[in-house]
């Protein structure tokens, strides 16, 4: 009789979380499943969240860990989609004309790669690359607008060139701080996933591996602090990357003498940034351990 085994199917979401951790993000199960579903299935991927809980972060390491490009697409108020696409360098379309007319030969084609300037988006259809559109929600809904058809094609027209399709679909990554509300049809494209701030575990995790050499009840202190600074009523709660920083300012001071609930509470200014909330702060410092 044949025997039969089951031979055992490694985890891609579990990979995918080695990998990154590899690269010091430490991505909880929700993140990993939703990046792992916007990989396979080619969709991008809308990252909501509180300032600095890592939605830009995560792009920079996934270009890092597929070995492709990280291309930034930083948006703003007045972005439209020339200055994220492309342009035409008129200054050197002008000095080719007069230089032409200077040595007294003919002008060639004015339209060509040679003159053209590559912004984000067509940069991000002809390199394998993970594109990162940056807080899309600071632009305007014009070009959020016009968005909806590039994610859908993955294909512009230039007309002095033609179609450029994307040689290799990018992996996108979109970010909003929900400034404004997005469009129900910018996110029925996407997958979405709202990051939230990490536990304490998993934040003592990545301060131990962001501030190498800190101590471990030091750790813990900070986490706890940090814990309790963002169930105060702020203004602006800190993110990780503001932890991260209030660790690294900590621990200089306490290699110079001061100890740790001092050194603490002197690096404030880097976990904080509202002078109000700083008073908050101040006035809880016994209870969080300041």
């Amino acid at each position: 009789m044949a025997s039969t085994s089951c031979e055992h199917v490694p985890d891609p979401i579990e990979a995918l979380g080695r990998r990154l951790a590899a690269e010091q993000y430490f991505a909880d199960e929700g993140l990993l499943t939703a990046a792992h579903l916007s990989l396979t299935l080619g969709r991008p991927l809308l990252l909501e969240g509180e300032p600095g809980v890592g939605k830009t972060e995560i792009a920079k390491v996934l270009a890092r860990v597929h070995d492709r490009e990280l291309i930034r697409l930083q948006c703003y108020e007045g972005l439209d989609a020339a200055q994220a696409l492309y342009e035409w360098d008129h200054p050197k379309q002008l000095l080719a004309i007069r230089t032409c007319e200077a040595e007294n030969r003919p002008v060639g084609e004015l339209y060509d790669e040679s003159f053209l300037m590559e912004r984000p988006l067509l940069r991000a259809l002809r390199v394998p690359c993970v594109l990162l559109i940056d807080e899309i929600d600071r632009a305007d809904s014009e070009f959020e607008a016009f968005l909806l058809e590039f994610l859908s094609d993955f294909q512009i027209t230039i007309p002095e060139l033609g179609t450029i399709a994307a040689a290799e679909r990018p992996i996108v990554i979109m970010t909003s701080n929900r400034t404004r509300e997005l469009h129900d049809a910018l996110k029925r494209r996407c997958l979405y996933h709202w990051i939230a701030f990490p536990d304490s575990s998993r934040e003592k995790r990545i301060i131990e591996s962001r501030v190498p050499g800190l101590p471990e009840d030091a750790a813990k202190t900070l986490v706890a602090a940090v814990a309790g600074v963002r169930d105060l009523d702020l203004i602006k709660p800190p993110g990780i990357a503001e932890s991260i920083e209030w660790g690294q300012a900590a621990k200089v001071l306490l290699h110079e003498g001061a100890d740790w609930p001092s050194a603490l509470k002197r690096s404030l200014g880097l976990l904080v940034k509202e002078q109000e909330d700083t008073e908050t702060v101040l006035a809880h410092a016994e209870g969080l351990g300041l």
